[in-house]
């Protein structure tokens, strides 16, 4: 049985994961964070499932090593190709993963067409088909894979020309077919709101799952006994590629510009 200070692992192909990271923390003050950035292996988007199983099992391992009470897969692309496979293996851990914000964006669009920002993979998967035939039956859905756009935010690059360039020829389909809601279907993609916001209309609303991610951790802790009491340890950082990259990003994306380990292999 794991106890409550025992700390909660948090993963992503890079540095999109801090997302996520950011509102755990903001619900969950108390609990302590461990945080993976697979940088050596980004973008998932591009990756094969099995390819993404492989790293996934192992970043479980490591999880599992450092005493981690529950997991959360804070990459939409990795819970697409994952999840399922690690709930397998361990049926009595908390596992959380992601999805798009389909169902929100659907109750919330007032044209009746939702936009679809998200990679390759994860706009390819069998999972996003079944979350479309489930929620947006009655909405038209315009998607739109976005391939350069995770590696200018793991580079530090949330604001360049190129970036917005790139930004706008992804956002310009969705409001030429008329969308009034924008699902940002990679964690990646919410350190772009500053920037989306101002290349949207401002009646165009923005919507990611980062919240409600926490909101389900909350929950499957809170089932378990296992919410901690605090005080929360700091969050400790690993990569699977050059640490000094992640610590050079982690000023611009988290709060304090911590150390970082690299993950063994």
């Amino acid at each position: 049985m794991a106890e409550r200070s025992a700390p909660v692992g948090v993963m992503d192909s890079g540095v999109g994961g801090l997302s996520v990271l950011a509102e755990i923390q903001r619900l969950l003050p108390n609990e302590s964070l461990l945080y993976v950035a697979d940088s050596g292996h980004v973008p998932y988007g591009e990756k094969t499932p099995d390819y993404i199983r492989q790293r996934l099992r192992h970043i479980a391992g490591f999880f599992h090593q450092q005493g981690a009470k529950a997991m959360v897969l804070a990459c939409n692309t990795a819970t697409v190709a994952a999840v399922a496979d690690l709930r397998e293996r361990y049926p009595h851990w908390p596992l959380v993963g992601m999805e798009p914000a389909v169902k929100p964006a659907a109750a919330a669009t007032r044209s009746g067409v939702v936009g679809v920002l998200a990679t390759t993979g994860t706009l390819q998967s069998a999972k996003f088909a079944a979350l479309l035939d489930r929620f947006a039956s009655d909405v038209q859905v315009i998607t739109q894979p976005c391939p350069g756009l995770v590696e200018r935010i793991e580079a530090g690059d949330l604001a360049s020309p190129m970036l917005r360039e790139l930004l706008a020829g992804y956002l310009q389909p969705l409001l030429a077919a008329g969308c009034d809601t924008v699902i940002l279907g990679c964690t990646h993609y919410p350190f772009l709101r500053p920037l989306l916001a101002g290349m949207v209309p401002a009646e165009v609303a923005i919507i990611d799952t980062g919240a409600a991610v926490a909101r389900q951790l909350q929950r499957l802790l809170g089932a378990r006994g296992l919410l901690a009491e605090g005080p929360a340890r700091a969050t400790r950082f690993w990569s699977s590629a050059d640490p000094g990259n992640l610590e050079n990003v982690l000023p611009l994306l988290w709060h304090t510009p911590d150390s970082v380990q690299r993950l063994p292999m």
